[in-house]
């Protein structure tokens, strides 16, 4: 099984995590939502598989390019 990484498309703060580590997600399923410039942009799974690392907390600021979680895919 390959990890994949989630990453952000935006700097944001993390407002909501979704998913949590041994949940299944589909691609471009919601894993983390984002709020930025006061709009709520969800952070979706690139492939099918399941939640094997969060490396986020709520709260967190991010840029674009992080990688907030991993999929084992």
């Amino acid at each position: 099984m390959a990890l994949v990484d989630v990453k952000t498309e935006i700097t944001g703060i993390i407002q909501t995590i979704i998913r949590s580590v041994g949940d299944s997600v589909a691609e471009d399923e919601p894993v983390i939502m984002l709020e930025s410039m006061k709009m709520q942009i969800p952070i979706a799974a690139p492939e099918s598989g399941k939640v094997a690392e969060i490396l986020v907390e709520q709260g967190d600021t991010v840029t674009e390019g992080s990688v907030v979680a991993r999929i084992e895919a």
